[in-house]
Formats: structure tokens, C-alpha cells, sequence
């Protein structure tokens, strides 16, 4: 039987130099790398799978908070290829998670309108796993509020890799005209093309543990979100520090290359 012991090195939440504004500008695309799930399991003696496991509990818990406060698109690093690299009992649990999961926050998710999206190389997941993640798109494919976008055996450079063949064979049959090529095309060729186009960047990316990296996450679709990280393990990562990162974001000065119209004034 798990028995919880006391935690070796406890979180404490850090108090946030910003207050959260619920009336003030959300990011329409939230994306998180929810990192840190084996420490905590470590922490607390118990098995990584412990951790895992809390860990999808956290996910349930944020995704009906920022539904609520109005992200439009939440999504989410699960497993990434470079996660196959990991312990084969590990792996075989977290394969284990999407089915667990779905099956019981579905119904959840439809009450809460959520829907559900998946990217990555699906077709290389077990097939309990790919069958419990079409279930899941099938079930909420009529919801329309906020899409839930997990992350599922995906890694950026793989994903950039394959928009580039898949336009350097359309340009090989006559298809597309290199001279045509723009960076609307790219992304319409990237895992994040079926969103509105004013939604496949994240305006905000979140890394959990204390990890200071992008570890292969939405490396071109990142190039002008703000970044905000947390020492927080993922089990740890609250509504409250969710709202701290949205309060962050809600006090950067996002310039995109340019000036405000104040620091023009200044000049």
C-alpha cells in the first residue's frame, strides 16, 4: 500500500509581484510544459507512476479553471518522443493515463464544453492509447467552448521536419511555387494548423519545476510568446498559480520587434 511520508523538499509558493485582473487581457492560447511529476513522487517516497498519476489530476483542475477564465485554447505537453527513452514500465503506465483519463473527465469535459484535440504522431501510440484518444475527439467534436490540446508523442524539430517535406513534395509536383512559400504556409503545414489562425502561437508558455527550458516544445510557434516559469512541481501548480502566470503575462510590455506608441512618443 502507497503511504505518503513527509516531503523531503516542499514547495512554497512565492508570493507574485503581480495581481491577477480577471477583467484584464487573457491570453487566447495557453501552453504548458507540465514538468516535474516524478520529483514529486520522489519527494514523497513514493513511485514516479504516483506522480504521473497526480499529475492528470492537476490536468482536470486546470483545464476547468482556465476554461473559466476564458483561454480559448489549452494546451498541453503530455509525452514527448523523446519520452520513449524512459523506463519501459514508466512508459507503459503513461500510455495507461490517456485511457484512464479520458474515460472518467470526458463526461466532465462535455458538461464544462470543452473539446478535445490531440497532435502528435498518433499513429506510433499503442492502440489502447490511440483508441482511447479518438474516443475522446469523437465524444466532444460538438463542443464549443475552449479546446483541451494535448501534446501526445510530439517533438517540434519531428513536427518542423515533416511540414518540410510535405511542402517540398507539394513544390516537387508542381503543387506549390517555392516563390509562394510564406510563413502562413508553414503553418498551415504544422501540428497546430487546424486552429484559427490567430490561435496556433501561444501568447503565454508555462514550464513547471524550475526548469528554465523548451525541451523540443512548439519551438516555432513560441517565437514571440512570454514565458513564465515556476518552481512549482506540476502535482503542485494550482488555479492560484495559474492566475499568478496570467498576471505576469497581463504585465509584460509585448512589443513584437516594434515600439508602443508611447516609447515612440519618447523617442
Amino acid at each position: 500500500m502507497l503511504r505518503f511520508f513527509p516531503q523531503k523538499n516542499k514547495y512554497i509558493q512565492k508570493e507574485s509581484t503581480f495581481t491577477f485582473d480577471s477583467e484584464g487581457p487573457i491570453p487566447g492560447h495557453v501552453a504548458i510544459i507540465m514538468d516535474g511529476n516524478g520529483r514529486w513522487a520522489q519527494n514523497r517516497r513514493l513511485p514516479r507512476i504516483a506522480g504521473h498519476k497526480e499529475g492528470m489530476n492537476t490536468v482536470k483542475k486546470v483545464t476547468k479553471h482556465a476554461s473559466k477564465l476564458g483561454i480559448k485554447v489549452l494546451t498541453l505537453y503530455a509525452f514527448s518522443t523523446e519520452n520513449w527513452k524512459r523506463p519501459t514500465d514508466e512508459v507503459s503506465f503513461l500510455m495507461q493515463l490517456p485511457v484512464d483519463f479520458f474515460d472518467t473527465f470526458v463526461p466532465e469535459l462535455i458538461k464544462e464544453n470543452v473539446k478535445v484535440q490531440v497532435m502528435g504522431y498518433k499513429e506510433f501510440l499503442p492502440a489502447h492509447t490511440q483508441e482511447a484518444v479518438e474516443r475522446a475527439i469523437e465524444q466532444t467534436k460538438n463542443n464549443t467552448g475552449m479546446i483541451l490540446n494535448f501534446a501526445l508523442n510530439y517533438g517540434s524539430r519531428a513536427e518542423i521536419l515533416t511540414a518540410v517535406k510535405e511542402i517540398a513534395e507539394k513544390t516537387a509536383n508542381n503543387e506549390l511555387s517555392p516563390d509562394n512559400i510564406t510563413e502562413t504556409t508553414i503553418a498551415d503545414h504544422l501540428m497546430t494548423g487546424f486552429l484559427a489562425e490567430d490561435l496556433r502561437d501561444p501568447e503565454l508558455l508555462i514550464r513547471t519545476s524550475g526548469e528554465e527550458r523548451i525541451s523540443n516544445f512548439l519551438l516555432w510557434q513560441i517565437a514571440y510568446s512570454e514565458l513564465f516559469f515556476t518552481d512549482a512541481l506540476w502535482p503542485d501548480f494550482k488555479d492560484d498559480l495559474l492566475e499568478q502566470a496570467l498576471a505576469s503575462f497581463q504585465n509584460r510590455n509585448r512589443r513584437f520587434g516594434g515600439l508602443k506608441e508611447t516609447e515612440e512618443e519618447d523617442k
